[in-house]
């Protein structure tokens, strides 16, 4: 009996034990099926921020066409990424902004390699070099098809700077400039204190010119000291915006000394590689559509400020004598070798141009419409066109 009684208490323990477990279960399984069925909340997470500044002031369109690039990040990134943008000066000086970026100072910069040229002469190839065979978009599709983004790495790293860099924007031909009378043959720039940047700066001193290097805001003000008698900076956009008219009032369309020339967007290369891969995606490929949106806007508002310069503000626009294209052709030969005998990678960079030029110029040349001749049967000469 007491066996029998001993034997039995431990099957009743198990089952009110199993009873328990299963209902336990269950009041989790609906719990769990309730959860499942609830809304879910996001949470947020904070956008990673970049900080870039750009090398141009307050007025110039150029920071319209650095925020149409950090629009195009900022909305094809989903909230998790988000680039600031600041003016030039904001921070650093506008010639500055390369270093910055590479010492962390900022997180990115929207500039022109020229900027830098005073580290490398090799720097101002990668825009606002003179002419080479190619116009800008031939010269982009260099960079980005030809080999000459790797070159451009190769730069940075022969350098030091810690910086990614893409490129954007194949800007049109930058005119001769501004004068206060009109320029009519090369021996006219002999003796003129002339402010341009890179190696233009080297061109122009070789045919003739005293050559003052300044940003784009430093521009006016040397001119009413009189430091510099005559300048070129890139467009009649941002010249009008900066004042070119009230200084000057001959206006020379069309140059060698910078024949294209391109926006660089630098990265620190720290905080570019830290970033996940589809985001680094999204900092090269909306420099490519930055190229697209600012051309389309260059071509809106540097058209409508030509016409505004002589309508409004009373500049005699010419274009620049053949005279001048030659001079300055010659020049470049004689600049082109002695910075090529020099430094072997220069020579490098300008003989994979050519070669690119060589081949894409040539089909262009042989392919293109006679666009002027067109013009002018629908409207007639062009005022300023010899």
């Amino acid at each position: 009996m007491t066996d029998t009684k001993t034997s039995a208490a431990p099957t009743a323990q198990p089952a009110t034990a199993a009873r328990r477990r299963f209902l336990g279960s269950a009041v989790t399984g609906v719990a769990g099926a309730a959860a499942m069925t609830a809304p879910m909340i996001a949470v947020a997470q904070s956008p990673i921020v970049l900080k870039m500044q750009g090398a141009w002031g307050a007025k110039d369109i150029f920071n319209d066409m650095a925020q149409e690039y950090v629009t195009r990040v900022n909305e094809m990134s989903g909230g998790r990424l988000r680039i600031d943008y600041l003016i030039g000066g904001a921070v650093v000086k506008p010639f500055e902004v390369m270093d910055a970026t590479s010492k962390g100072v900022l997180d990115a910069c929207h500039g022109v390699p020229v900027y830098w040229y005073g580290k490398s002469k090799v720097a101002s190839l990668f825009g606002s070099g003179p002419i080479n065979g190619c116009d800008a978009p031939q010269t982009l599709a260099w960079i980005y098809r030809g080999g000459g983004l790797e070159m451009y790495q190769e730069l940075l790293k022969k350098i030091n700077l810690d910086v990614v860099g893409y490129f954007a924007m194949p800007m049109p031909t930058q005119p001769l400039g501004w004068f206060k009378k009109q320029i009519k043959t090369a021996d006219d720039l002999k003796g003129l204190k002339y402010r341009t940047v890179g190696l233009a700066a080297d061109l122009m001193q070789e045919v003739g010119c005293k050559v003052t290097q300044l940003s784009g805001g430093e521009i006016v003000p040397a001119m009413d000291r009189g430091v510099i008698e005559a300048f070129e900076f890139n467009n009649p956009t941002s010249d009008r915006r900066f004042g070119a008219q009230d200084v000057a009032k001959f206006y020379m369309m069309g140059s060698f000394h910078q024949a294209m020339e391109f926006f660089e967007i630098g990265f620190n290369k720290k905080k570019h590689d830290s970033l996940p891969k589809d985001l680094q995606a999204i900092l090269r490929y909306a420099a490519e559509a930055a190229s697209s949106s600012n051309w389309w806007t260059a071509m809106d508002n540097y058209s409508r400020d030509l016409d505004e310069l002589v309508t409004k503000d009373k500049v005699t626009v010419l274009r620049t004598p053949k005279a001048v294209f030659d001079a300055q052709i010659k020049a470049w030969d004689v600049v082109n070798k002695k910075l090529s005998d020099e430094d072997p990678f220069f020579k490098k960079v300008v003989e994979s141009q050519r070669a690119w030029a060589k081949r894409v110029a040539k089909y262009m040349f042989l392919n293109e419409a006679d666009y002027q001749l067109g013009y002018e049967h629908i409207f007639g000469k062009i005022p300023g066109l010899s």
